[in-house]
């Protein structure tokens, strides 16, 4: 198994790929949690699908994919915040039309650009192991501006995150967070397009997060073993891809729910462990 790995190593693609898993693990660790605990997972899946109205306009107008994805998915992040902040209708009804417009878009410019568009599988389910030197550089900026804001700002995050009417009375600038965060969100999810793709990008922001929170409810604890699990995942993912050539996107996530399964197993035994012993000792 180390050989194989030492000569997987050799190739640029697959060091590139484990490079991208560690920046995304990251980014969608930290960025996950917050996503988990403030309960939008649900917005998270409105903006990923969003995204893609940006990849059928690039692919029409022949622009970088990952660069129309970005814009659209941060209008479209941008967008949900105002509306649900500024008119009376429903948060989910706004998600619901965005995913929908989104995908929409996406589909109608993807169609009537001539020719075939050859990566559109990569973008709808991941391909990890296309990632370039010039995404790797993104990626990279991209989690240590989201680390570094979350280091900075971790009180008033964690008290958005749990309690926004606290964190009012506590002068944190909740509206201004409110607005940074959501466009982070949306970033980290164009990140992960590459890694997980589309379709499956939103089950990297909150499998690992659901794995941790079985062991700690510590929104610290629960950030950095979420980096863990998630490069872990990718990790594996990687290696089942290369193995058995099948997507990556799909074998990473597959990798994540198995760990999940495994954790929420270990739980339950220990747990059972743990009454045995409490009732014997009572005894």
């Amino acid at each position: 198994m180390i050989e194989t790995l030492l000569d997987l190593l050799q190739y640029r693609f697959f060091s590139n790929a484990l490079l991208a898993a560690f920046f995304a693990s990251i980014a969608c660790g930290i960025i996950g949690t917050y996503i988990v605990s403030r309960r939008i997972v649900f917005i998270s899946g409105g903006i990923t699908h969003a995204s893609f109205g940006g990849i059928g306009i690039s692919y029409y107008y022949s622009f970088d994919p990952i660069a129309g994805a970005a814009v659209f998915a941060v209008l479209s992040a941008l967008g949900i915040q105002f509306m649900k902040e500024k008119t009376q209708v429903r948060e989910d009804s706004l998600i619901g039309i965005l995913w929908s417009l989104g995908m929409a878009v996406g589909i109608i410019f993807v169609f009537i650009t001539p020719g075939y568009a050859p990566d559109l599988m990569g973008y709808l389910f991941g391909s990890i192991m296309t990632v370039s030197g010039s995404d790797l550089t993104v990626m990279g900026i991209l989690t240590f501006v989201i680390a570094l804001f979350f280091i900075l700002f971790y009180k008033p995050v964690l008290f958005i995150s749990f309690d926004q009417e606290y964190a009012k009375t506590h002068r944190a600038p909740v509206k201004l967070m409110n607005f940074i965060l959501i466009t982070l969100v949306a970033l980290t999810v164009v990140l992960s397009i590459k890694v997980a793709g589309v379709i499956l990008v939103l089950s990297l922001l909150t499998i690992p997060q659901t794995t941790a929170n079985i062991f700690s409810h510590n929104f610290r604890n629960i950030m950095l073993f979420s980096i863990l699990v998630a490069f872990a995942g990718c990790f594996a993912g990687l290696l089942i891809s290369f193995e058995l050539n099948i997507p990556s996107g799909a074998s990473i996530i597959f990798s994540l729910i198995v760990i999940f399964i495994i954790a929420k197993l270990f739980d339950i035994i220990t747990t059972h462990i743990k009454i045995v012993k409490s009732i014997k000792n009572n005894n």
